[in-house]
Parts: C-alpha cells; structure tokens; sequence
C-alpha cells in the first residue's frame, strides 16, 4: 500500500477506513439491536388501532332502517323486505319496526330521528303504494331505490319477477390489475420514503457526537476531510442494508406464517424479482442524496438542539418531495410525472412507482444513471460544505484537532515508521 501526501492515505483508502470503523462500532453496539427493534413498536401500535378502528367502524355502521306504518303494513314491509334481500343481498338494509301507528295518530318522523337514539338510520312512513322515506341526504340516494323494491313487494306480494342472472368469474381484468398496480405504486413509495427519512437521520447523530468530542477534528488531522464525509455516508448505508434485511426477513417470516404470498397482489409491471432489485437500487440513490445533503447540514451545528433546528428545513422539504412523487402517480405520461422523475430528490420514488405499473426497463437504466451523476454531485457540494464547516465546531478546534492529529495519524499510516 502506497503512502500519499506525507504519510496519509488517498481519499478512498481513507474513506474505506472510516467506514469499516463506523461500520462495526455502530453494528456491534448495544444501541443498534434498539434500533432494529424500534419500528416494532410503531407497528404493533398501528395494528392495534387498525383493530380497534376497524370495530367502530363495524359498529357505527350498523344502521337500521324504521318502518312506522299501520300494524298490517308494518308487517307487509318486514315480509317484503327478507324476499328481496334474498335476491339483492346486502344492499338492502336492514329493517326493523319503529312503530305501529294508530290512523289519526300524529307522528313525525324527522322529529323522531333527530332526538331519539340508538341506531335508527331512516324511517319509512305511508303506506306500501305510497311510502316515505326520512333520513340523511347521504341516505336518501343509498337506500331510495331498494326501498321502493321492497315497498312494490309489499303491495304486490308475488307480483314482482326477478330473473335469475347467470355469473362466470375471471382471475383478474384490466381495471382490477390497474388499481392493485396503483396501490403497490403507492405502497412503494411509502415504504421507500419511510425508510429513507429514518435511516438518513442516523448520521446526524453519529456526527453530532463525534464532534462533541473533537474525534471530528482528529479525524480532520489524520485525513483528508473529503475521506471522513464519504467513509461516514457509505458507513450508514451499509448499516441501513443491514436494518433494511433484517426488517424484510422478519416481514417475509410473519406474512408466510400468516399464509400471505406475493400471488395475493397484482404483479408490478416489471415482475416481483425487478421489482425488488429496482427498489434496492433506488433505495440506495434516495439514500446518498439525503445523507449526503443530512451530513451536510449536521455539520452547521454543534448540539442536538441545533440540528432538530437547522434540518427541519430539510426534512419539510422532503416530506414536499414525497408528495410531489405521490401526485406523479395519479398523473402518469403528464409534465407532472416527468418533472418528479427528473428532479434528483424525487426521482427514487416516482421511479419506484413506475416500476409498479409499467413494463419497460430502460427507463430505470436511464434513471439510474442520471440519479448516480445527481448522488456525485450531492456528495461533491456536501463534501465541501462539510469541509469548511466541519472544524469550525468549537473555539480552537482545528489548532486542537491538528495537535492531536498528528499523534493520532500514525493509525492511518502504512509502511514503516516515520522519525519526527
């Protein structure tokens, strides 16, 4: 191995060194195991208010419809209503009796449905030939229909002819596959931008405190600062590929135990295995252009508090991006779609969603290539900022970082020993 500017490594030799120590310490540490278990929580508390909201909404939608008539007609309308539930299923609501009502007795109905309680929906009032319906305006055009068929079946008990309808059921059609294609789209991209914006904010972190402790400025001594921006980022992307496998395996684990495959779901455009490695692949693009833009702004603060203040910018605007991407899917051959899929910051993830619902490949080949020149460029800028601000953490920190540095090289340097 070949010594450079005096005894320190070149800038990628430099940056490997850096990432391999990154690397490690952060894998084999106490806090990485916590944070691999950390989304465990999140999703088990979605799951339970999933469960929890799916059954009030089961029983808020427990709705039953009145029938407030004469005793003979109230009886007339139950009957009708169970011949025609039988043919239409569930699209006729369910009917309960609300009152017999006496000729000459006063009844309204509205009054009855704004102040009594319970799960009184509407109320049918008149006769079979001539009935009334009071409810909601939402209500009105649901259940208008169907209880004119019940009211018919009523009055005319036998009269009304149904014609048994033949079926023949398909796999799928193109409408079906067009809307599970925009759901994977969208399911894409959600994942994507999640683990993106969680993974990138480990760097802030790490940098935080390593300038806390000056080991920033003897990093700085020893090698190029060029060589700690990169070590650091490609540091944290193998650690995010790591957290990224881990949570896939134990995913892929739970849903083939709960008897779910990929056959459920509509094949994405370019296939499940394309699929997945386009998601990798872009994954990793989103990931360069956010951490590098993360590192560079962590490196304009000195505390916690000072990066929650000075990346906030940043990640509002990325939250903006993601939605931008997300209106790229409904939006698809229009400026909106091209215009994500150019912007390096959004391109990932329209990307991601096009790799959804289109076939073509060569897309993603040009899109690669033109977010791998985005990441280069990125890491430049990045780099540079981080460069110059980087020793700037404390009073004197770079005439400390360049005294200690100078005994710290040595652990970079290759080859025989050099004499002071």
């Amino acid at each position: 191995m070949s010594i450079k500017d005096g005894g320190r490594l070149s800038l990628w030799k430099a940056a490997a060194v850096v990432a391999r120590r990154d690397f490690t310490a952060i894998l084999f540490s106490k806090a990485f195991i916590f944070f691999l278990l950390g989304p465990l929580f999140p999703v088990a508390v979605m799951a339970l208010a999933g469960g929890v909201g799916a059954q009030v909404q089961s029983e808020a939608r427990v709705a039953n419809v009145g029938i407030a008539m004469e005793s003979a007609d109230v009886d007339a309308m139950l009957a009708a209503r169970e011949r025609v539930h039988t043919v239409v299923g569930d699209a006729v609501p369910t009917m309960v009796e609300a009152a017999r009502i006496i000729p000459g007795d006063a009844y309204d109905p509205a009054d009855v449905l704004e102040n009594q309680e319970g799960n009184l929906a509407a109320l049918v009032t008149g006769t079979p030939e001539e009935p009334t319906l009071t409810a909601t305006d939402g209500r009105l055009v649901r259940w208008q229909g169907v209880v004119g068929m019940v009211a018919a079946e009523a009055a005319n008990p036998g009269a009304q002819t149904y014609p048994e309808v033949q079926t023949q059921a398909v796999g799928t059609s193109g409408a079906s596959q067009n809307t599970a294609r925009l759901q994977t789209a969208q399911g894409g991209q959600l994942l994507l931008f999640l683990l993106i914006m969680l993974l990138a904010s480990m760097v802030l972190s790490n940098l935080v405190e390593e300038k806390g402790n000056k080991i920033i400025e003897i990093l700085a001594a020893a090698i190029p600062m060029d060589a700690v921006f990169l070590g650091k980022l490609f540091a944290m992307l193998g650690i995010s590929v790591v957290g990224v496998a881990v949570w896939g395996s134990v995913g892929f684990t739970v849903l083939r135990a709960g008897g779910v495959s990929l056959s459920d779901y509509a094949n994405p455009g370019v296939g499940w295995p394309a699929f997945f490695a386009l998601f990798a692949l872009y994954f990793g693009m989103g990931y360069l252009l956010l951490g590098s833009i993360f590192l560079a702004v962590g490196s304009l603060a000195n505390t916690v508090r000072e990066v929650q203040t000075v990346s906030m910018p940043a990640t509002m605007f990325q939250i903006l991006v993601f939605f931008f991407a997300s209106l790229a899917v409904t939006a698809r051959g229009g400026w909106i779609e091209y215009t994500a899929m150019a912007f390096p910051l959004s391109s990932p993830f329209a990307m991601v969603a096009r790799a959804a619902t289109d076939e073509a490949i060569w897309p993603h080949l040009l899109a690669l290539a033109w977010q791998a020149v985005w990441v280069a460029i990125f890491i430049r800028l990045g780099a540079s900022l981080f460069r110059r601000r980087v020793m700037k953490s404390g009073p004197q920190g770079a005439r400390k970082g360049s005294l200690i540095g100078r005994a710290f090289a040595g652990m970079f340097r290759t080859g025989s020993r050099t004499t002071p």
